[in-house]
């Protein structure tokens, strides 16, 4: 009820009230939050389109400029000071005239909003030390020029809106002056407030060009990375076309002459059947996989086959797979057998398969072991071969098997070692967690 009659009463509220609101608090937040926060001015990048012309040996002393500027602008308003006393030679009143605007001036380079404050407190005080009723009134000569430099150092280094709020606060000021501080001498409001407007409105052209030619940098940035991007996804596309196209064919060809070979061959002994039925399930399996994992980049309307993805419970048919091959495996499951998420299952089904894989590629003639453990918090892998013995020669470089399970594991927020074996075979073992469904619904509880 509470939070309704809140809706009703800021939805009730007209335009121009919400509109002043948004306005004040605009000049609560630029000038009156953290309005003594420490800003120093940061040197010039030396990385900049203009700073690259400069010669190298100066560059690093032309990045104080801004501060050089402020500097030079300080000791002028010092100088004015000096020559405009307002008191004796020498005296206190003199020194606190000429090197209060001056000091103002610089506190712009580490206090922005605190030195706009202070330049606007200061200035009847320093007016009246300067004599300034018979010159001018509230501004004399040195903090006339100390607050048109305060206003355009402070707007420059704040936005656009923060210059509006400081002239129509220092216009704000000079009403006030003229009304009930004057007694009739005459002022110099209008003179200064023509040029703050003038110069905080070349200042604030000069931001929004900045800020326009940095956003369209940016946005520049952001086209030149997705077109990148995209650029890199075509080819890959073009490549995973290709692949599928290539291999498809290639694997078809050799699922057919498995299939006819026993035709040519008379009284064909019935290993070397056995050998070509292994060669052709193999073949037309690879085939299968390969249209499901590519086949999606070849037509927007492509349609992967409906068959299950293998899981930890089709081991048992890979193994004995790859004996058909004439690999000697040896399976070990330990633990209590569980059913574990499709990710996980699939995962840990496509790891064995690669490095199974391996040792026929790599170490033919090798025996190899295969420890699946169904463990509290996880699933652990282990596949161990000996050293390649025989005459068949290993297949030589290395693929992106290793790699692959590695990002399998990776995405499993699990851990992998592929290491060789101290009797020159090769191991590899990762450990997958895996949280229950009762860990799960404790955590969703939390």
């Amino acid at each position: 009820m509470t939070e309704n009659r809140t809706q009703t009463r800021a939805t009730s509220r007209s335009p121009e009230f919400r509109l002043a609101q948004g306005a004040l608090g605009g000049l609560r937040q630029d000038l009156f939050h953290d309005a003594f926060a420490y800003r120093p001015l940061p040197p010039m990048a030396l990385d900049g389109p203009r700073m690259r012309r400069v010669p190298e040996r100066i560059r690093a002393y032309v990045a104080w400029t801004p501060h050089t500027v402020v500097a030079g602008w300080a000791f002028i308003v010092f100088l004015m000071g000096t020559m405009i006393q307002g008191g004796p030679a020498g005296s206190v009143l003199t020194v606190v005239y000429s090197f209060v605007p001056a000091l103002i001036v610089l506190l712009t380079l580490v206090r922005p909003v605190l030195a706009f404050w202070a330049s606007l407190a200061s200035t009847p005080f320093v007016g009246v030390i300067g004599g300034g009723f018979a010159e001018g009134w509230p501004w004399s000569e040195n903090s006339f020029l100390a607050h048109l430099v305060v206003l355009t150092v402070v707007a420059a280094r704040t936005r656009p809106r923060t210059a509006a709020w400081m002239w129509t606060l220092t216009a704000g000021y000079a009403l006030f002056s003229e009304f009930f501080l004057t007694r009739g001498y005459t002022t110099d409001a209008p003179e200064l407030l023509f040029i703050a407007a003038l110069a905080l409105l070349v200042v604030t052209v000069v931001q929004v060009r900045r800020q326009a030619t940095q956003e369209v940098t940016a946005q520049q940035t952001v086209t030149a990375v997705e077109r990148s991007k995209r650029t890199l996804l075509e080819e890959r596309t073009t490549i995973a076309r290709e692949l599928h196209d290539v291999v498809a064919h290639h694997m078809s060809v050799v699922a057919i002459q498995a299939e006819a070979a026993p035709y040519r061959v008379e009284n064909p002994p019935p290993e070397l059947e056995q050998a070509f039925v292994t060669i052709r399930e193999n073949a037309v399996a690879a085939l299968t996989e390969l249209r499901r994992v590519l086949g999606v980049v070849r037509a927007e309307d492509y349609e992967a086959p409906d068959a299950p993805q293998p899981t930890l419970a089709d081991l048992e048919g890979l193994v004995a797979n790859v004996r058909e091959a004439g690999l000697d495996v040896e399976k070990t499951v330990t633990g209590a057998v569980r059913d574990l998420p499709q990710g996980v299952e699939l995962s840990a089904y496509r790891i064995v398969q690669e490095a199974l894989s391996n040792v026929l590629r790599h170490a033919p003639g090798a025996g190899a072991k295969v420890e699946v453990s169904y463990v509290l918090g996880g699933l652990g892998l282990r596949i161990v071969n000996g050293p390649a013995r025989g005459l068949v020669k290993p297949s030589p470089g290395a693929g992106h098997g290793l790699t692959g399970m590695r990002e399998r594991v990776t995405m499993l927020n699990g851990e992998m070692t592929a290491e060789p074996t101290e009797d020159g075979g090769f191991e590899v073992t990762a450990f997958v967690p895996v949280i229950r469904e009762r860990d799960l619904e404790e955590v969703v509880d939390q």
